[in-house]
């Protein structure tokens, strides 16, 4: 692999030491997978959205603080950060005062055995109810209607009856709990529905008026009911209306945020990138002898310096089955592949590790393109290293397309063939 190649991936690898969120990008989830599929146990930040911030100033190398010295230390706030202000919601129609405060009314007891007596004599205080109604008696037709419905509490009517005088006196708190009780009573009970909704419209809960009122309506249809309809169906739809766009709104700003933040964490990687790489390239121009590949010790070829032995010593019979004859003399000479690529190639009778084959054309080797491009690739310097571990590993590679012709384009080369 090209060291330079090595050096990005060690810069973005301390990188990513140093802030674990970088690998949060959703653009490195496979890395991620990867590491996981090691055995890796990487931590939190590792898949948080918020980059991390830096602890204390001994985490900051003098880089960082050159780094940090070129930054805003007050930079200015993003307008995504901001909370989105509503605007005004223009209603129409009158609101009351709640009646939440007031004590609540007398309820009756279901549990009470209701027999024809009791509920006729219910019934005759309906009638007072609805006598005092008519004359404008709203605290009296309250007292009848609250002894109709002690005497049965198990009619709906009494409780829609009691919620509609409520409603006459401007009392939406009590109205809901009489409503309530009706509809507990009887669920398809239009009057309950009916006070329930116009309850809420004196109250400015438009929406759950609108739900109500349409469901007495579907049950029986009245024409006080279409007229309140009326009043309360615009303001509904505006709040919904208004609702559906700050949600999109909101929604809009969080996909922002989020892409901002991806940017951000993009940028803050490729700048460590960038940083380590150019570190990495002073180091080299510092350390001098970087060979034309890229490979340090000036073997023009890219085989890396130190590796001593080169193809395995003391080879008995040359590689396995004969492919590489014994007799081949030599090795590489000393200084044939500046940075030591030491010994030679196996051979029992190759003698030592002096000179190579008098055959052996050293630059016609260096000055093959499929080798060079070969002696580049990850896959056959690791099968070539395999096989200099251990000479009898050279069967498992001689089907490798890649790697076998290759061998055998070397060794034909140390035969003296082109």
């Amino acid at each position: 692999m090209d060291p330079s190649r090595v050096g990005e991936l060690r810069g973005f690898v301390e990188a990513c030491k140093k802030d674990p969120s970088l690998l949060s990008d959703p653009n490195l989830a496979f890395f991620r997978d990867y590491l996981e599929s090691l055995g890796a146990d990487l931590p939190a930040a590792a898949f948080s959205k918020a980059p991390k911030q830096t602890s204390s100033m001994d985490d900051i190398d003098e880089d960082d603080e050159d780094d940090l010295n070129m930054r805003d230390p007050t930079p200015e706030p993003d307008e995504l950060d901001e909370e989105i202000v509503e605007s005004d919601l223009e209603l129409e129609g009158d609101i009351v005062e709640s009646d939440h405060d007031d004590s609540p009314q007398k309820m009756g007891d279901p549990s009470v055995e209701v027999t024809e007596e009791s509920r006729d004599a219910s019934q005759e205080a309906k009638g007072n109810a609805m006598e005092a109604m008519s004359e404008g008696k709203f605290d009296e037709a309250v007292e009848h209607l609250t002894k109709a419905i002690l005497l049965n509490p198990l009619s709906a009517i009494m409780y829609g009856t009691r919620a509609s005088v409520f409603i006459k006196m401007k009392k939406p708190a009590a109205a809901i709990r009489d409503a309530n009780a009706a509809l507990e009573i009887n669920p398809d009970s239009a009057k309950g529905y009916k006070t329930r909704g116009m309850a809420y419209a004196m109250l400015g809960k438009w929406e759950e008026a609108a739900r109500d009122l349409h469901a007495a309506s579907n049950i029986d249809y009245d024409d006080e009911i279409h007229a309140v309809l009326k009043k309360v169906e615009p303001n509904a739809h505006k709040i919904v209306e208004h609702r559906r766009k700050y949600d999109r709104l909101r929604k809009e700003r969080e996909e922002k945020k989020a892409e901002r933040d991806r940017l951000r964490r993009r940028a803050e990687a490729q700048a460590a990138y960038d940083k380590a790489k150019k570190k990495e390239q002073s180091s080299s121009r510092s350390s001098g002898g970087a060979s034309p590949r890229g490979f340090p010790g000036g073997m023009p070829g890219g085989f890396p310096a130190g590796m001593g032995g080169g193809f395995p010593a003391g080879m008995g019979g040359g590689f396995p089955g004969g492919a590489m004859p014994g007799g081949m003399g030599g090795g590489f000479p000393g200084g044939a592949m500046p940075g030591g690529m030491g010994g030679g190639f196996p051979g029992g009778a190759m003698p030592g590790a002096g000179g190579g084959p008098g055959n052996v054309d050293m630059g016609d080797i260096l000055n093959d393109p499929d080798l060079m491009s070969a002696f580049g690739d990850p896959e056959v310097m690791a099968a070539l290293q395999d096989v200099m571990s251990n000479p009898a590993n050279f069967a498992k590679h001689q089907a490798n397309p890649k790697v076998g012709p290759i061998i055998t384009k070397m060794m034909a080369k140390f035969n003296g063939s082109k």
